[in-house]
C-alpha cells in the first residue's frame, strides 16, 4: 500500500515540516476522527440523557472490532478508558488472601509495574523476573510460579525494546497446572502484531487498547475475559449489573451481569472516544487496513529503519520476532528527542532508549529524511 494515497484522510495531522515517528504511541487520527467526535456531541444535544442507547451501539461496535482482531467472541470483551482501569479490576479479583503472590517481568510497563510495585509495599509479594534474554523469559516466568502464586502477568512485546516475548501459550500452560491466572499486556502488539487468544493460551486474560496502533486515541482500551472466568472483582462500578440496580438494598451479596465482560464494567463514562473508534475501524476497513496488511506495511518499514540505522547501539531484535518500533540505546535520549522535534522529526524516549515508530501514512522519502537526521543528531553528541 502507497502511504501517499492514506495521506489526503490526515489533512489534521499531517502538517508541512514535520515528520511523525511517533507510531508507537500517538499515531495520527484520520479525519472521520473529528467528524465522529462531533456526531457524539449532536447525539448528546438532540437526545440528552437519553443519548445513552446510541453511545452503547459505539460501545458494542468497539467490543467487536477488538473481538475480531484478536478472535474472540464480543461478550469477552471489557471496554475500559485505560489499562491501569482494568488491570486495577483484575488484581482486585485475584485470591490475594489466599494466594499473596504474583509473577511479572521488570520490563513491564509502568501500568503493572508502578501497580505491582505499590502492592508490594503494602505486603503482597510481587516477584519481578528480568526480560533478558528473551527466548528464555516465558520459561523462568513458568518456574517462578508455585502453590502461593495468585497471577502472572507479562506483556507480548516488550515497551522499551519492541522485542515479541516467546512461548507465553507454554507459560498459560503451566499456569493453568497450577491454578494461576494470565494476564497479557498486548498493548505493543495489538493492530500490529497479529496474534489470537489461542495462540495466548486461551484461557488467558489479555488487555490492550487503540491508543496506538489502531488509531482510536484515548479512552479505548479492553480487556478480554476467559468465558470460565466467576471471580467477583471487589473494584467494581456500577454498570457491572444494570439488571439489579432497583434490587433491594438488603445486605444481599453484590451481584455481575450475566457476560464475563460486564464483571469488569465500571461506571459513567464519556462515549466520545468509542464514536470515534468506530469511525476509524470504518476507514480501516474501507482501507484495507486489516491486522496481515499492517503488520506487512510494519515489518517493511521497520527493516528499512534497522538497515539504516547499521553501526548503532540498536536494541530492536533484527528479525520478525519485533513490535511496530525500532528502539536506539543511545546518550541523552531526552536531549535527543527534544532536537529532532525541533527539526520537525517527533520520536520519544524511555530511558536510555530512543523510539522510533512509523506508520502507514508515513513515506519511505520521510524515512530517508527522518534517519538521516536521527544518525546526524547522534554523531554530533559527545
Amino acid at each position: 500500500m502507497d502511504p501517499r494515497s492514506l495521506r489526503p484522510h490526515y489533512g489534521a495531522f499531517l502538517r508541512d515540516g514535520r515528520i511523525l515517528l511517533t507510531g508507537h504511541s500517538h499515531q495520527a487520527w484520520p479525519d472521520v476522527a473529528r467528524a465522529a467526535q462531533l456526531e457524539a456531541f449532536d447525539d448528546a444535544a438532540e437526545h440528552v440523557d437519553h443519548k445513552w442507547g446510541k453511545a452503547f451501539e459505539a460501545a458494542d461496535a468497539v467490543r467487536s472490532a477488538v473481538a475480531s482482531r484478536i478472535a474472540c467472541s464480543a461478550e469477552e470483551v471489557a471496554l475500559g478508558a485505560s489499562t491501569h482501569e482494568l488491570v486495577a479490576r483484575f488484581l482486585s479479583a485475584l485470591p490475594l488472601r489466599t494466594r499473596q503472590r504474583v509473577v511479572t517481568t521488570r520490563g513491564e510497563f509502568h501500568t503493572i509495574h508502578r501497580q505491582l510495585s505499590r502492592l508490594a509495599e503494602e505486603g503482597v509479594e510481587v516477584v519481578m523476573i528480568d526480560p533478558g534474554p528473551i527466548d528464555s523469559l516465558a520459561s523462568r516466568l513458568a518456574d517462578a510460579l508455585d502453590d502461593r502464586t495468585a497471577a502472572v502477568l507479562v506483556s507480548s512485546v516488550l515497551f522499551e525494546t519492541s522485542s515479541a516475548v516467546p512461548h507465553l501459550a507454554s507459560l498459560a500452560e503451566r499456569a493453568r497446572a497450577r491454578g494461576v491466572a494470565m494476564l497479557v499486556d498486548a498493548y505493543h502488539a495489538f493492530c500490529v502484531v497479529p496474534f489470537t487468544v489461542d495462540e495466548l493460551g486461551g484461557d488467558v486474560f489479555v488487555t490492550a487498547g487503540g491508543y496506538k496502533y489502531a488509531q482510536w486515541g484515548e479512552g479505548n482500551c479492553f480487556l478480554r475475559v476467559p468465558p470460565s472466568f466467576d471471580g467477583r472483582p471487589a473494584y467494581t462500578g456500577w454498570f457491572s449489573d444494570f439488571a439489579q440496580l432497583s434490587a433491594p438494598r438488603d445486605g444481599r451479596a453484590v451481584s455481575y451481569g450475566s457476560r464475563p465482560c460486564d464483571r469488569f464494567a465500571g461506571s459513567t463514562y464519556d462515549p466520545t472516544s468509542h464514536y470515534r473508534a468506530r469511525a476509524v475501524t470504518r476507514f480501516f476497513d474501507a482501507h484495507g487496513l486489516d491486522v496481515p496488511t499492517l503488520r506487512a506495511i510494519s515489518l517493511k518499514q521497520t527493516s528499512r529503519l534497522l538497515a539504516s540505522l547499521e553501526g548503532l547501539d540498536v536494541a530492536t531484535p533484527r528479525s520478525d520476532a519485533r513490535g511496530g518500533f525500532v528502539s536506539v540505546r543511545v546518550k541523552d535520549a531526552a536531549a535527543i528527542v527534544a532536537i529532532l522535534a525541533s527539526r520537525g522529526v517527533m520520536t520519544d524516549a524511555r530511558g536510555d532508549l530512543l523510539r522510533l515508530g512509523p506508520a502507514p501514512y508515513v513515506t519511505d522519502e520521510e524515512l530517508e529524511v527522518a534517519i538521516g537526521l536521527v544518525r546526524e543528531v547522534i554523531a554530533s553528541r559527545p
